[in-house]
């Protein structure tokens, strides 16, 4: 096979090196070859990097930078707590498992570790330089306890004294007291002392208690000018840490924190009672193998040496932090109300005009079908649809999935409602929703107890899909009730992520919705359906038809055109069949906001693949599938994103909207909108790197999520305003015949 090879020479952002160690990417037919793929954790890596920008913003308001920061932190957590923590299996069981990229586990650790230490140097340079003494202009001072005058620390001292010191239990570290089992991101402080001067030195490990707030808000008098304090909880206890070691000379504290391995492992074919089962393992899971040491940049290396030890980690493993151990403990700055000028002005979500509050919601259904766009729209109607049909005696069954639904869910609730009133309650619970574990099992045992019927999903699978089905015996005949979704049942998260919520009881769809309910629930095989694609079953099959529909078109003159908006894109399959249809002069836009293997904008390769990634405000969750079809275009919404975890492990739905009017909102407005984002977005570059887009007009109305925010602001308040922003500005879909071949 021939091939040619070209150099990458795309200017690298400023602070954005590239992900590979090589620019050199080979031009290859070859779908296939690793060098035509981006590595998965380099990517999630690069998501996260784009977080952190985020926090960089100067354009931000201020406590929204800071918001941002903690989740940069906590996303940090949980990579390691799961991803490295895999890939160090791999290399402790020597396996040569490598991935489409074609790094071995240990070039990707070594790669992560390169890139975690650099993106956690900048975070807390931005801390440290930038974010704190802008606080502190602001009247917000993070304090060290060293640092306050005497009439803060006398407060500090007697707030020890009397809500600390009590719960404080030093653990001595010696032969007969062996190092204590420290839970999984728990702040500790590691103690050496000794009994007298030129005496052996003795260790002990001080756990910082998790029932106290880690940032401790200082008390303020009553004029509006005095400046809130704050102080570390870890600083405190060791300022003071003498007083838990009367008689002993300190030599030397330092606090650190431990990250554990916290994935499930579960062989649910042994598993007599997954239930109980999972319940083990989640006691399990926060005692797992140490993945990550956090310490101090002071910290000795004797002192690290022995917590290596102590942990079995090495020195590769471990990461030193210039401010607190954990970004995270900052959300009492985040929610503290008093800072509202520091923050986003308020957003309410406002109704579908089509769906007005206090309406009657199977009436409305009845007459059409309604798209809502969260959280622009409320999710108030999908509480309301479970709690009126929880009411309602004419309703007859309610059948849901539970994947995340929160810790005080008004949908379970209903549901629990609906089953003491002796209706038919199906509620397929997923016990495995990662960090949901706990939370979803109170709520089964919840269902159960009142009397409905609860089903742990399928063997070897997780259900992901968003379905809600409604029974219900109208004047005319028994009815069903369906709304589809692309997230969760939650009414926190559809505040702050963009989902989509479709509402019908056109008869084929949701007959295939009570089908795909029974094959769940059942034992009947999979029959194929027409509308819904579903997983593991039939949607990568029919995902990837789809795009060669699309490349058959193409090369036959007619209209193709391939629009993805995704969370992830990482199946090798699929990107290689966008690598093929990109050849065949398809124009595909792909809009990822977290993982994207695929590189964009090869020549001979991708070069007809445009890939961007928003990140704001609100999470990026939606699900679209856009196929120009020669001309009848078609739009799927999904829960799934294009992983072979999506496709083969987990039961998930791909569902079209036909409606021409809801469709065409889709294809004509919402998506040109997150095409032409030029505030919010970065294009992905060949290389695995991302560049941010510059506004070629006002700033504000170049981004996707504030024009939809106005739009609802608007459509709230009635004003009816002649046209929407910028919709002068909006380059439409296009779906025009591609170029005459060049002999």
């Amino acid at each position: 096979m021939q091939q040619a090879s070209a150099k990458v020479t795309e200017e690298q952002p400023v602070d954005q090196p590239s992900v590979v160690a090589t620019t050199d990417v080979p031009i290859a037919r070859d779908f296939s070859d690793p060098a035509n793929f981006i590595n998965r954790e380099l990517s999630w890596l690069e998501f996260n990097r784009r977080v952190l920008e985020e926090a960089q913003d100067a354009t931000q308001p201020l406590i929204e930078r800071v918001k941002f920061l903690t989740i940069f932190s906590s996303n940090l957590d949980e990579f390691f707590e799961i991803r490295v923590a895999g890939i160090k299996q791999q290399i402790e069981s020597e396996t040569s498992d490598v991935g489409p990229d074609g790094l071995s586990p240990t070039e990707t650790f070594n790669s992560i570790r390169r890139v975690v230490s650099e993106l956690v140097a900048t975070q807390y340079a931005l801390w440290n330089a930038e974010l704190l003494p802008q606080l502190a202009k602001n009247g917000i001072r993070v304090r060290e306890v060293s640092h306050l005058n005497a009439k803060r620390a006398a407060w500090a001292h007697r707030y020890f004294q009397k809500e600390v010191f009590p719960m404080l239990t030093p653990l001595a570290v010696d032969a007969s007291h062996p190092f204590p089992q420290l839970l999984n991101k728990s702040h500790n402080l590691l103690v050496r002392a000794k009994a007298q001067r030129g005496g052996e030195p003795l260790h002990a490990i001080v756990q910082v208690p998790r029932v106290v707030p880690r940032l401790i808000a200082m008390p303020r008098g009553k004029d509006a000018d005095e400046p809130w304090d704050y102080i570390y909880l870890a600083s405190l206890i060791k300022q003071h840490t003498d007083e838990l070691f009367p008689g002993l000379i300190l030599e030397g504290v330092h606090a650190f924190r431990v990250t554990r391995n916290s994935d499930l492992y579960i062989d649910e074919e042994e598993a007599e009672n997954l239930l109980r089962t999972i319940e083990q393992e989640l006691r399990r899971s926060r005692r797992g193998d140490a993945v990550r040491l956090e310490v101090e940049t002071d910290c000795p290396k004797d002192f690290l040496e022995l917590l290596c030890g102590f942990f079995d980690l090495t020195e590769a493993d471990t990461y030193k932090v210039d401010g607190p151990l954990s970004m995270t403990h900052l959300a009492p700055l985040i929610s503290n109300d008093t800072f509202a000028k520091l923050k986003d002005r308020p957003f309410q979500p406002g109704h579908d005009p089509a769906l007005p509050p206090h309406a009657d919601i199977f009436e409305v259904l009845r007459r059409q079908d309604i798209l809502l766009h969260h959280p622009y729209d409320s999710f108030d109607p999908i509480v309301d649809l479970i709690e009126e049909a929880a009411q309602d005696l004419q309703v007859l069954a309610i059948k849901i999935t539970l994947y995340r639904t929160g810790g005080d869910s008004p949908i379970v609730a209903a549901l629990i409602d609906a089953a003491n009133a002796g209706k038919q309650v199906t509620a397929i619970v997923e016990l495995r929703a990662r960090f949901d574990e706990a939370v979803n099992i109170q709520w089964a045992r919840r269902l159960e107890e009142a009397g409905a019927h609860v089903i742990y999903g399928v063997v070897g699978l997780k259900t992901h899909c968003k379905m809600l089905l409604v029974v219900r015996r109208d004047a005319d005949r028994i009815r069903h009730y369906v709304q589809l979704g692309t997230g969760n049942y939650n009414p926190r998260t559809a505040r702050i992520y963009t989902d989509w919520s479709f509402f019908t009881t056109e008869p084929q769809l949701t007959e295939e919705v009570g089908i795909v309910f029974n094959t769940i629930t059942g034992l009947a095989a999979y029959p194929g359906l027409k509308k819904l694609m579903v997983a593991p079953f039939d949607m990568k099959q029919r995902l990837i038809g789809f795009i060669e529909r699309e490349r058959d078109h193409a090369r036959a003159g007619k209209p193709a055109r391939i629009i993805a908006k995704l969370n992830s894109l990482v199946d090798q399959e699929v990107i290689e069949k966008l690598y093929e249809a990109s050849c065949a002069e398809v124009t595909i836009d792909l809009i990822v906001r977290g993982i994207c293997c695929l590189r964009p904008k090869i020549p001979g390769l991708s070069e007809n693949i445009r890939v961007i990634s928003i990140v704001g405000r609100f999470l990026e969750h939606s699900r679209i599938y856009y196929f120009a079809n020669a001309g009848t275009p078609e739009v799927f919404l999904s829960s799934a994103d294009w992983m072979p975890r999506n496709f083969l492990r987990r039961v998930e739905v791909a569902f079209p909207i036909e409606n021409p009017a809801l469709r065409d909102n889709i294809i004509n407005e919402v998506l040109p909108r997150f095409l032409n984002d030029r505030v919010k977005a970065r294009e992905l570059q060949p290389s695995g790197s991302y560049r941010r887009l510059k506004p070629e007009g006002p700033e504000p109305s170049a981004q996707a999520q504030w024009h939809f925010r106005e739009r609802s602001r608007e459509r709230a308040k009635k004003l009816g305003r002649k046209k929407t922003p910028r919709a002068d500005k909006l380059i439409p879909i296009t779906v025009a015949p591609p170029p005459p071949k060049q002999s």
